[in-house]
Parts: C-alpha cells; sequence; structure tokens
C-alpha cells in the first residue's frame, strides 16, 4: 500500500488543505491517519483533508508527495474513488 498527499490548493476556513489517500486500502489509509493524528472527521468517502501544516509531517511518516493529477488517476486505479455522481446519491 501507498499512502498518497497532493499539494494543499483547496481554500476552506482561512486555510489550504491536501487530500490524503491510499492506493489499495481504506482499511491501511485509516490506520495510517489516526496514527499521524488526522481526525476521523477528516474522512470524505475516499480522502482525508488535511491541513497544509500537516503536510510535511505526513510526507516524513512515509507519505508520498504526488500532483493533484496524479493522485486523482492512481486513486481511481485503485477503485476507491467515489465518484460525483455516487456523492450525489444516483
Amino acid at each position: 500500500m501507498t499512502v498518497l498527499v497532493d499539494d494543499p490548493r483547496w481554500p476552506a476556513h482561512g486555510r489550504l488543505w491536501a487530500h490524503l489517500v491510499s492506493d489499495s486500502d481504506l482499511a491501511e489509509l485509516h490506520a495510517f491517519a489516526s496514527a499521524q493524528g488526522v481526525p476521523a472527521r477528516a474522512f470524505d468517502r475516499d480522502h482525508y483533508d488535511v491541513p497544509e501544516e500537516m503536510v510535511p509531517r505526513l510526507i516524513a511518516a512515509g507519505a508520498e508527495h504526488v500532483d493533484g493529477h496524479q493522485l486523482v488517476r492512481r486513486l481511481i486505479a485503485s477503485g476507491l474513488r467515489v465518484t460525483a455522481r455516487e456523492r450525489r446519491g444516483r
């Protein structure tokens, strides 16, 4: 399993946010996130939203830093991606 984190580019609540995903297994993603202090409430169906200041710590702990396009491609390839249609419940 590889845990991936992208660049913090998403503004919300006065800060920038990145995404933390797995390229193979949600259980291992949850274990990694928990071990790094990422709160469970940050999980959004197929990824965790993580604040910019947490990204260096996640990388130091073993997350692979990738750009947003590569993160999405690898998430789709894993079969774990939740599509916009699925998010809407259709």
